[in-house]
């Protein structure tokens, strides 16, 4: 990362190979959610300083070596960056924790994660034949479709996997042969800014990686409409989402949109006819609704089990709710830390309330907990909740919530389950949990989700695509796909013995 010195002289903006501070001079405090104290500064950048971001990205990309750099020597570079991150996994799983408010073993896993991304992006072009051959009919034609990098990327991450979500769009962009400009959010940027200097040590040619820290409505608006930018990549909510497609059309750039979720975890009788099916189906209903206190997009927020278990089901779901450890996610024995500002938990405690005053009936949480060693007062911590007897009707069910909220619908026959999955704006993601492989399949197939899991929740493989259906999104991440939203095709025709036509007298 810009060393430490330099975090305190407000340098964390990177542009053509250089670190700097706003062109305005302005300035963000980034707080540690779990206890509200500022422990970085960073550059608050504007429209000015994305604007010379850009335009160091475009000239690496229209005059440098990178586009044109061999994919086996690009592959190469991706790894080293890879085995950079396994070497600084302590020191940036620790900050992601603080940044983030999740906890250092989640941090840890997450720069795992990071550097399988590397690896699997790196291998991936490595490996690729150098086109594709079309056969013309003819022996005095070689035709053959070759891929190209887009262009200028323009990449804007999310707030709650800050340097996994960037992974999932640097990796690829850069394989390709891309140049890029990622905005991080605002209030997580640090893991980010530590990955551009990764990047350098590694090789990287200045003006290929460039970030600006700063706010979506300048920073992130300004790259969504800038000419000079040829794809926008943005994950995160819905509203900004449809915003930076608006940005985006007059220009015609490709878009990738990763947005929300609101995931079923639907729970089948059969699965919970042994006492340790019974025990792995809650276990993985905690997993899906509680991991990182439930701001994940992918997160299982809406349980839909079937009636003839529903009552013990959510009563032990219930108790063990009310048995995570809350506190600092740096504290040994900690299981769930803060979210990740005073905002969002006014968004959650508001979720809450609406459903509490439409009839959901509160099983476990639904509150601030007490102050402790290990949860100051001045952290924005908030108890997993349990919310039963919900409905389609209530908010709780249809928005995305993104906080430690899990909501509990019940089903008697398969068709209802399926109807109740599918009962949703978005199509992110969703997990049927049943004994039956036939049942398991059938289900799996009517579920219009992106990605479903099968007794199981929230793995993923960077060999497989992500992506959603409905409100959820366009395009694709990770697998193959992911690699081709930053390519473009071309075509090249040789015609190797050139006759006249003479279509036309003369």
């Amino acid at each position: 990362m810009a060393d430490t010195a330099e975090l305190q002289a407000r340098k964390t903006i990177h542009a053509d190979g250089e670190w700097r501070e706003a062109v305005s001079g302005a300035t963000r405090e980034i707080l540690d959610p779990a206890d509200a104290v500022p422990f970085a500064v960073v550059a608050e950048g504007d429209e000015k300083d994305t604007d010379l971001a850009v335009a160091a990205a475009r000239r690496a990309f229209d005059h440098g070596p990178w586009p044109h750099t061999p994919a086996a020597d690009r592959a190469a570079l991706l790894r080293r960056v890879a085995d950079l991150l396994t070497r600084d996994r302590e020191r940036l799983g620790l900050l992601e924790s603080r940044d983030a408010g999740k906890t250092v073993e989640e941090g840890r896993v997450d720069i795992d994660c990071v550097a399988d991304a590397f690896r699997y992006f790196a291998d991936l072009v490595a490996a690729e034949a150098p086109g594709r051959v079309v056969d013309a009919g003819s022996p005095d034609v070689h035709s053959v479709v070759v891929h190209e990098p887009v262009g200028v990327c323009a990449l804007i991450t999310p707030w709650n996997y800050p340097l996994l979500q960037a992974s999932w769009k640097i990796a690829p962009a850069l394989a390709a042969g891309n140049t890029f400009v990622v905005k991080p959010s605002e209030i997580t940027p640090l893991t980010t800014i530590a990955l551009i200097d990764l990047l350098a040590e590694a090789g990287l040619p200045a003006g290929v990686a460039n970030i600006v820290t700063g706010p979506g409505h300048s920073v992130g608006a300004r790259l969504a409409e800038h000419p000079d930018v040829d794809l926008v990549s943005f994950t995160g909510g819905l509203v900004s989402g449809t915003k930076v497609a608006q940005a985006a059309a007059p220009t015609v750039k490709k878009v990738a949109l990763e947005l929300g979720g609101k995931n079923p975890n639907v729970v089948f009788a059969d699965a919970c006819a042994t006492e340790e099916g019974f025990d792995t189906a809650v276990d993985q209903a905690l997993n899906a609704a509680f991991i990182h206190s439930g701001q994940v997009c992918s997160a299982g927020a809406r349980l839909i089990v079937e009636e003839s278990v529903r009552d013990r089901f959510v009563a032990e779901l219930a108790r063990r709710a009310g048995r995570i450890r809350l506190g600092r996610g740096t504290e040994d024995g900690v299981e769930c830390g803060p979210l990740v500002s005073e905002q969002q938990r006014a968004k959650v405690e508001a979720y809450v309330e609406s459903a509490l005053e439409e009839g959901a009936v509160l099983r476990s949480g639904g509150r601030r907990p007490e102050p402790s060693a290990q949860r100051p007062a001045t952290g924005y911590f908030y108890e997993p909740t349990v919310l039963d007897h919900c409905h389609r009707e209530m908010r709780v069910v249809r928005e995305e919530v993104f906080g430690p909220v899990l909501t509990v619908e019940t089903f008697r026959t398969e068709d209802e389950a399926v109807a109740l999955a599918n009962d949703t704006e978005y199509g992110l993601a969703g997990a049927v949990w049943t004994a039956d492989a036939g049942r398991a399949r059938r289900v799996a197939g009517r579920l219009r989700h992106g990605t479903v899991w099968i007794n199981d929740f929230h793995p993923y493989l960077p060999q497989a695509e992500w992506g959603g259906f409905g409100k959820s999104g366009v395009g694709r991440e990770l697998g193959p796909a992911g690699l081709a939203e930053y390519r473009e095709t071309k075509h090249v025709y040789q015609n190797l013995a050139p006759q006249p036509v003479r279509w036309f007298a003369g």
